[in-house]
């Protein structure tokens, strides 16, 4: 392939996570931009997988049943010239190490708010990872026809609360019974609501307004909102940054748009806007170097595994993003912790109109590798190079149980499940090493019921759990490795190995963590594994 083609492919990727807390109306937007990208026809077949070329993101019937996203998933389409590549991550706190793990794979994120219930706290955590890698983010506002907070009062909150600094590029005229659309500072242009249309096409008529002040405006909308949307607009212009692309890039400057994702609604402008200022993909950070899209050599690395995605058949897909070069089917590559080549026969793209066999992918890119056990979460595949990708984390988990077999006839299966559901990153599994005890750890409580449920259901094994007091696992290192050993014998009943066999902690409470730390000050603790 040439490299003006390749270099052609990478700047029309956009890949992008949408994160927000349950019920701000994630789904339902992620179902919109879909349809504008033809990669759906009928609004509902996210929520209720109607149509089989749809995009369903809830693969699981635990999620259905509790309607909520555990699993994350991948959706392409086209638009604008650009292939938009969607990473859909779960809301539910419960599942966050899920969606940290996403937002490592993504270029960029729109975080969606509820305008009613405002910032929530999920969402204030996710943005704080964004933050902290410097990813761009942009601001959706939803559920305008609905009565919520003041439109001011919420970009105050998304200021304070996300620690963003924000700029709006649409601005809505009333709420509730009283929103009648939006203004696009953007692209200078009215956009009007009519409820009525809400689930054929587009509810708005869209016309070209350069000038606030022409009368026009107060027949379109009537004199008094008319008037409000010039005082509020002139506010802006006073209040908020100039929109700077650049800034936004840097991730200092957010852009704000306002809308209903239900009634499909200020999604275009959001989108239209979207792939023109979206960062196409960026550079990464491996150990080793700074790894470039447009570099001749493919990379690449497993941010997530799904397993039994088709329940009639046995199959993990390891989702890889790619990084740099192109990557091409049926071409040997390096897998650098295994250290052994392999080729793929059917990656896959999936989401787009249907899930199809690609014959080669770029840099941004997402494909689902059909897996029988080769992958864990962050391993790195390249031409040949040893690369390994940085910030792929697990977190220290906050909640534990005891696992136990509950047929001895199945012991194998568990051990089978258990093994491949850790490599998936649904949870952390502990070794005790006083008495070989077996402990999950999960950031959250909801990640057992799945863990049961997925042992029973896909490998046939029965797990049942004894609760356990413990506060806290943490991974410990030294440099002083005698210490680490006298630690190791000292606290023979609080130390377990992970899967990776690197030594934990396990706290009993915050007090036995403290006296610990003071006790052995040569030891140091960590709350992620990415020491």
């Amino acid at each position: 392939m040439s490299a003006a083609t390749q270099t052609k492919e990478i700047a029309r990727r956009r890949t992008f996570g949408i994160v927000s807390h349950p019920d701000a109306g994630k789904t339902t937007l992620t179902e919109k931009l879909l349809l504008f990208g033809g990669a759906i026809q009928e609004a509902g077949a996210v929520k209720s997988n109607k149509i089989k070329k749809g995009a369903t993101s809830d693969f699981m019937d635990i999620e259905r049943q509790r309607g909520i996203s555990v699993a994350t998933s991948v959706m392409a389409f086209d638009y604008s010239n650009c292939k938009v590549n969607i990473l859909d991550t779960p809301g539910h706190k419960d599942f966050a190490e899920d969606t940290y793990r996403t937002l490592t794979a993504v270029d960029s994120v729109i975080v969606v708010i509820d305008v009613a219930k405002g910032v929530e706290e999920q969402t204030e955590k996710l943005v704080q990872v964004c933050r902290m890698r410097k990813t761009p983010v942009i601001v959706f506002i939803n559920k305008m026809d609905r009565p919520g907070k003041e439109a001011f009062d919420l970009l105050d909150e998304v200021e304070q609360k996300l620690g963003l600094t924000v700029r709006p590029l649409s601005w809505p005229i009333g709420m509730g019974d009283r929103f009648q659309g939006v203004y696009s500072l953007y692209e200078q242009r009215l956009v009007l609501f009519s409820p009525g249309k809400k689930k054929q096409g587009r509810p708005e008529e869209v016309i070209a307004f350069t000038d606030l002040n022409n009368p026009e405006l107060d027949e379109l909308v009537g004199e008094e909102a008319a008037e409000e949307l010039r005082e509020e607009v002139n506010m802006i212009e006073e209040v908020y940054p100039v929109f700077d692309r650049e800034k936004y890039l840097a991730g200092d400057l957010s852009p704000v748009f306002f809308g209903s994702a239900i009634n499909n609604f200020g999604v275009k402008e959001l989108l239209d806007c979207f792939v023109e200022i979206a960062p196409p993909p960026q550079a990464r950070n491996a150990e080793e170097r700074l790894v470039k899209p447009n570099e001749d050599n493919f990379s690449g690395f497993v941010f997530k595994i799904h397993a039994n995605m088709d329940p009639k058949h046995r199959d993990r897909i390891a989702f890889l993003r790619i990084c740099s070069g192109t990557f091409e089917r049926n071409t040997n590559y390096l897998h650098v912790r295994q250290e052994k080549k392999l080729k793929f026969s059917n990656p896959t793209s999936f989401m787009a109109a249907k899930k199809e066999v690609v014959d080669e992918a770029f840099a941004g890119d997402v494909v689902g590798l059909y897996d029988s056990g080769n992958f864990k979460i962050g391993d790195t595949l390249t031409e040949g190079e040893e690369l390994h990708f940085k910030g792929i984390p697990s977190f220290s988990p906050e909640q534990f149980r005891r696992v136990i077999n509950g047929d001895p006839m199945k012991s194998k299966q568990l051990a089978k499940g258990l093994s491949q559901l850790m490599e998936e990153g649904v949870a952390q599994l502990f070794t005790r090493q006083a008495d070989n005890a077996q402990i999950i750890g999960t950031v959250g409580a909801l990640q057992f019921d799945v863990i049961q449920y997925r042992l029973e259901h896909e490998y046939g094994a029965t797990a049942v759990y004894e609760p356990i007091s413990l506060h806290k696992a943490l991974w410990v290192t030294s440099e002083d490795e005698k210490a680490l050993k006298a630690f190791e014998e000292r606290r023979r009943s609080n130390i377990a190995r992970d899967t990776e066999d690197r030594l934990v902690f396990l706290a009993e409470s915050a007090w036995t963590l403290q006296s610990t730390k003071d006790a052995h000050p040569e030891v140091e603790f960590h709350t992620t594994s990415e020491l």
